[in-house]
């Protein structure tokens, strides 16, 4: 996969520089809306952050830059491209430039979670609000066990 200076694949979309705009979400709103359902979260981090961290509890762990990430996210929302989805990262950076690539893709719900996992200028971060965090495995469990229900995440 080729990675051009100032910028990062996604998915098969160029995200370049800082030009990109999002809507940011606040990390308790988007926790909130987990809970009642009425988001799905994904955090578009890599392998190795999940390992070390831990991903969100609800969240979808899936790699931004796997050539399959925007079939999988269209798989995730069931075709739906207007269905809410929050991304998250670990200070915001990438889940902003990534969400405003999807908008122009036809996702029309993406929002990002700009203090992000580890934190920002935007807040201290998911982890330090102790939100709560699971194994990337569990995970993955949930997320296969709710499509196999028929249902969102959460």
């Amino acid at each position: 996969m080729a990675l051009l200076a100032g910028g990062t694949i996604a998915a098969g979309l160029y995200v370049f520089g800082d030009t990109a705009k999002s809507d940011p979400i606040a990390t308790d709103e988007a926790l909130g809306r987990l809970r009642d359902g009425s988001l799905i979260l994904v955090d578009i981090r890599r392998p190795d952050e999940w390992a070390l961290t831990g991903v969100a509890v609800g969240a979808v762990p899936l790699d931004m830059r796997d050539d399959g990430f925007v079939a999988a996210l269209d798989q995730l929302v069931g075709g739906d491209r207007a269905m809410p989805i929050a991304l998250i990262c670990a200070r915001g950076g990438r889940s902003r430039k990534l969400a405003a690539r999807l908008a122009e893709a036809g996702f029309s719900a993406v929002l990002e979670v700009s203090e992000g996992m580890l934190g920002s200028a935007a807040g201290p971060g998911w982890i330090a609000r102790g939100f709560g965090l699971q194994s990337r495995l569990g995970a993955l469990l949930d997320s296969v066990a709710d499509n196999i229900k028929g249902r969102t995440i959460c």
